[in-house]
């Protein structure tokens, strides 16, 4: 067990970080303060009520590394930095909330609070799997620079742990930074804490991988730099011939971002097109920012041929964090697309350190941008009713979507997710308008609830007292606020309706002197087809069944129930399911390609969707709860866990020897995105007689397109001759069957 207690290398190391936090306020604190907050630490310390944190680390060095990082990664504030180091004492008791308000200030006194509350939450395990995790997220809702305080804790404690013994602890801590505070950095603008959070994480979680990453750049660097040179060298001296003041560099991007691009593009790091950026950063007063960047622009894409797709206009709209930029991707030497940031060294500055920390705990009003997402995280948060586990993959989709910028007929300007709907924004300007929304109007033009946004649209909604939501509409709404709203409402209908229903019901079963009996009613409700009794009685309370037809099958059960005993019990090695009549003639035509059992012909049963298996594949059966044997390759994502739980549902299964059914199989084409790649594809697929091409998706980004196949196919032999001829195409990179 860690004690509490300073020994002679933490005093030493203390009085260091104390004297350099001094200087790095700069005046901040004045000296009678700072003789205050020493006596008070010194105080913390002799009353040993403190206990040292669950990687062993002093509660008042840990507060004196989050004060230092906070003034050097987000900017120097004297009431965050009083804050972080008083909740220690506040925690010890020795000073209450009353002499914190008073010798302080009030501000001082809540932020103590907030931290503390949030410290509370950590003690009691706020993983993102608890409950406690939701507490947690409505705690930095109510004040910003919670949030921020938070953050930059996680950093000094992300950069202390670096080979701790605590293996487990480490890698736990690694996952909560990667899935709630990297994205909250990121959507606060802090992104150069953003990029060290993500690059730690990846470090702590897969060491062997960060490590290769970081050999292969650090054995390139020299080329990388090279390269950097000779494309910045005509472009430094076009600027200066246009007279603007200006610093120009090459960045690299993190290893974080570098190993996603190499997970999604199967690449290695020499194939990643944007490794780096250019960053040109202009040095003018605030009238001349939007000019001068944009001739800056004009010089770059006079001297290099820009992607127009690849545009992003952030000087026009600022992203609601701060940001501004003006980014492009040009052709650069050696046929390289580059990627060049364009700002002055004010946006740079916001860029580095965050809109936040320039304004908000300052008193300074902004436009409202992190107060109306801080009221939307509460909204979303309020009203979820779903997991932790949905709830925090809601939440980071939202931190991390792109944005639509949209006005209203009166010109007020929304921001929404990009791919935001119609309805999506029905539901930002209030829930009673969302609820009531039958379409609206775009530019002029009727458009319904299901139209997706772009940059620029003037929207008015459209809305009717007689409107209420369906469950259509959550495959409708991107964003997790309308989600849950709609969620809301529908669980609301249903309770309400499925009441009615069971009133019902149990009036009826009186009426006919009949029991009512709970397992058989449970029977009933899944022999109808219905998941839960909610669902079930909510269609019976709003006519969508019949409730004689409910009894008749209830009446079913229960004969069926009473016989039960008499029934023979069929174990796996002997099942055999006679398929209904139509599936018996669906199948017809099929019935000779699986084998199953002993020879067995005939029987029910369905190709597996999570694995597609196609004639050839290496296959086993397995006897589903719904009756119906389902075929699964050997290799199936999910083969292991069926084999492992259920060993007594499988039976063996072979193809028969004939083929005359055509399998869907999937298959995953990476390549460089050139012009005719994708015609030239399908040219092949279309030559083969005993192939079709059933459905295609391209998507296109950085240089490379991913595409997924499916393709109608007699057999393995077929399908793997098809992979080595598309594999022959000019550009393709890398094709492979899908799991």
């Amino acid at each position: 067990m860690y004690n509490t207690f300073f020994n002679s290398e933490e005093k030493t190391k203390l009085r260091g970080m104390y004297r350099e936090l001094c200087t790095t306020l700069d005046g901040g604190i004045d000296l009678a303060e700072r003789r205050r907050i020493r006596a008070l630490l010194s105080e913390t310390a002799a009353a040993g009520a403190l206990s040292r944190d669950r990687f062993g680390f002093h509660p008042l060095l840990s507060a004196m590394s989050t004060a230092l990082a906070l003034c050097n990664s987000v900017d120097a504030d004297r009431n965050m930095v009083l804050a972080i180091l008083l909740t220690r004492a506040s925690r010890a008791g020795v000073v209450s909330e009353q002499q914190l308000s008073a010798d302080w200030g009030a501000d001082v006194a809540q932020l103590v609070r907030g931290i503390d509350k949030v410290s509370g939450l950590y003690s009691r395990n706020a993983s993102v799997e608890s409950e406690n995790f939701r507490k947690l997220l409505l705690t930095f809702a109510e004040d910003i620079r919670v949030i921020i305080i938070m953050i930059v804790d996680r950093l000094a404690i992300m950069r202390a742990i670096n080979h701790h013994p605590a293996g487990n602890l480490v890698r736990e801590t690694a996952y909560e930074v990667n899935y709630l505070y990297a994205p909250l950095a990121h959507r606060l603008g802090l992104y150069a804490i953003k990029s060290e959070l993500e690059d730690l994480s990846l470090k702590y979680s897969n060491r062997e991988m960060y490590s290769r990453i970081a050999r292969e750049l650090k054995e390139t660097k020299a080329k990388r730099d090279q390269y950097i040179a000779e494309f910045i060298a005509p472009v430094k001296e076009k600027l200066e011939a246009e007279g603007l003041k200006f610093e120009i560099k090459g960045r690299t991007k993190s290893i974080y971002s570098i190993w996603n691009k190499m997970k999604k593009q199967h690449n290695t790091v020499d194939d990643i097109f944007d490794l780096f950026a250019i960053r040109i950063v202009i040095d003018c007063p605030p009238e001349r920012e939007k000019p001068e960047c944009w001739l800056a622009y004009s010089v770059v894409t006079d001297m290099y041929r820009p992607n127009p797709g690849r545009l992003k206009d952030w000087l026009s709209i600022p992203k609601s964090n701060g940001y501004e930029s003006l980014h492009i991707t040009v052709y650069g030497p050696e046929d390289r697309w580059v990627e060049v940031q364009i700002r002055t060294r004010r946006m740079d500055a916001i860029a580095e350190k965050g809109l936040a920390a320039h304004w908000k705990y300052k008193g300074i009003k902004s436009e409202n941008n992190l107060d109306a997402w801080m009221a939307n995280v509460r909204d979303i948060l309020e009203a979820a009713h779903t997991g932790p586990m949905e709830l925090m993959r809601n939440f980071k989709m939202d931190v991390y979507a792109h944005e639509v910028f949209v006005f209203t007929p009166k010109g007020d300007l929304y921001k929404l997710p990009q791919g935001a709907t119609l309805l999506d924004f029905a539901f930002h300007i209030h829930t009673k308008v969302g609820t009531q929304c039958v379409g609206g109007r775009v530019n002029g033009r009727n458009r319904k609830l299901n139209y997706r946004l772009t940059s620029g649209d003037t929207v008015e909604i459209l809305t009717s007292a007689q409107q209420e939501p369906s469950r259509d509409w959550l495959s409708i709404v991107v964003t997790s606020k309308a989600r849950n709203k709609i969620r809301a409402v529908l669980k609301e209908n249903e309770n309400s309706s499925a009441d009615v229903g069971k009133e019902l019901l149990q009036r009826r079963f009186k009426n006919r002197k009949l029991e009512y009996d709970e397992a058989n009613i449970s029977r009933t409700i899944t022999r109808m087809g219905y998941k839960d009794a909610i669902a079930f009685f909510s269609a019976l309370g709003s006519d969508e069944i019949e409730i004689n037809d409910v009894i008749d099958t209830y009446l079913e059960c229960l004969a069926k129930a009473n016989n039960a005993e008499a029934a023979e019990r069929i174990s796996a090695s002997t099942y055999m399911m006679q398929p209904s009549e139509e599936e018996a003639a669906a199948d017809a035509g099929a019935a000779d390609v699986v084998v199953i059992g002993d020879n067995i012909k005939g029987i029910n049963y369905k190709l597996a969707k999570c694995c597609n298996p196609i004639y050839g594949d290496d296959v086993f059966g397995f006897i589903s709860s719904e009756g119906v044997i389902k075929i699964h390759r050997s290799d199936c994502p999910n083969a292991a866990h069926i084999k492992a739980r259920y060993p007594y549902r499988l039976i063996r299964t072979r193809w028969s020897g004939k083929v005359g059914a055509e399998f869907g199989a999937a298959l995953r084409v990476v390549g460089k995105d050139d012009i005719g790649i994708v015609t030239n594809i399908t040219s092949i697929i279309n030559k083969e007689k005993s192939v079709s091409l059933r459905s295609i998706s391209i998507e296109s980004n950085d240089g490379l397109f991913q595409g997924t196949l499916v393709v109608g196919i007699a057999d393995t032999a077929a399908l793997n001759q098809l992979i080595k001829k598309i594999a022959t195409v000019k550009g393709v990179k890398n094709v492979e069957r899908n799991k």
